[in-house]
């Protein structure tokens, strides 16, 4: 995990995440999953830019399985906007760092 992300399980997904006072952008991620390492440092520096404004946390489907399937998460990596508790947008698949800034500030 990076120093500006957080890591998120099952157990502390409702915690971090829909009780959150800021948006939250979730990236549901796994270490075989090729495009999913390929955004990270992008997540990573968005999640400076963006400190105090928006978490970004990060949930490992492989060793928590129970959020990405209440979410009804496909395919990864998939991010999921959270704001007030309530999913606000999603994406699938992975983007260029200036497409998932665009995503964040539309939807926050």
């Amino acid at each position: 995990m990076g120093a500006n992300t957080v890591a998120v399980t099952d157990a502390t997904f409702d915690a971090e995440v829909r009780k959150s006072d800021i948006p939250v952008v979730v990236d549901f991620w796994a270490e075989w999953c090729g495009p999913c390492r390929q955004i990270g440092p992008a997540l990573e520096e968005l999640a400076a830019e963006y400190a105090g404004k928006v978490k970004i946390v990060k949930i490992n489907v492989d060793e928590n399985p129970d959020s990405p399937a209440a979410l009804g998460v496909r395919g990864i990596p998939s991010l999921f906007l959270f704001k007030g508790g309530e999913v606000v947008s999603n994406k699938v698949g992975a983007a260029p760092k200036a497409a998932l800034a665009n995503w964040i500030a539309t939807a926050i």
